[in-house]
């Protein structure tokens, strides 16, 4: 068996009804293109992670929390332009477009297969909101034995007090937590 570490970016939830829906989030997308460009330029696999559901929300029932809201206003399903990935950010060939559905990057997707297929061990988490999606992510993947980075500046979150909570007392615990810049010079 081999030894050898593989890392992913997972940038999660950088649809256009998701960032727009926070005014503190518009410079978020250019700031992962920055992390995105660096991945790339070290061979790390980008996956794209979306939330998603079928034209009706079979996926959605009414006890499914912020989820039934998503349904009765009819967003984030086939032919809304808002469930599209933020325009700052380009998917290229050979990145991965990942469909969630629920907080967690890993509910109701194919991310484990597709992150075990490729022998990746190691995810480095991006997106918003840092106390849903990222934190989700995160729980899943440590209990998974996946090595976690959470890129701080590559997060954004709702209250300015839980970001720098998870940030510096609950992300540390299970990632390491690092800036874009500092995360892109150890790729070097």
């Amino acid at each position: 068996m081999s030894s050898e570490r593989r890392s992913a970016l997972l940038v999660m939830d950088m649809q256009r009804n998701v960032v727009d829906r926070l005014p503190s989030a518009a410079d978020l997308p250019g700031r992962l293109a920055t992390a995105v460009s660096a991945a790339r330029g070290a061979g790390v696999q980008v996956i794209y992670v979306v939330a998603g559901f079928r034209a009706g929300y079979p996926e959605i029932g009414d006890r499914s929390g912020v989820f039934t809201g998503v349904r009765d206003a009819g967003i984030l399903s086939p032919g809304d332009p808002g469930a599209e990935i933020h325009g700052d950010l380009v998917v290229e060939p050979g990145d991965v477009i990942v469909t969630k559905k629920r907080v967690s990057a890993f509910v109701g997707s194919d991310l484990e297969i597709i992150t075990r297929a490729r022998g990746i061990t190691d995810l480095v988490l991006t997106g918003m909101v840092t106390s849903g999606v990222v934190l989700s992510t995160l729980r899943q993947a440590a209990d998974l034995d996946y090595g976690l980075t959470v890129l701080s500046d590559g997060c954004v979150d709702y209250d300015d007090e839980v970001q720098h909570a998870l940030m510096t007392k609950v992300f540390p615990r299970q990632s390491a937590v690092l800036t874009i810049d500092e995360w892109a010079r150890k790729l070097d």
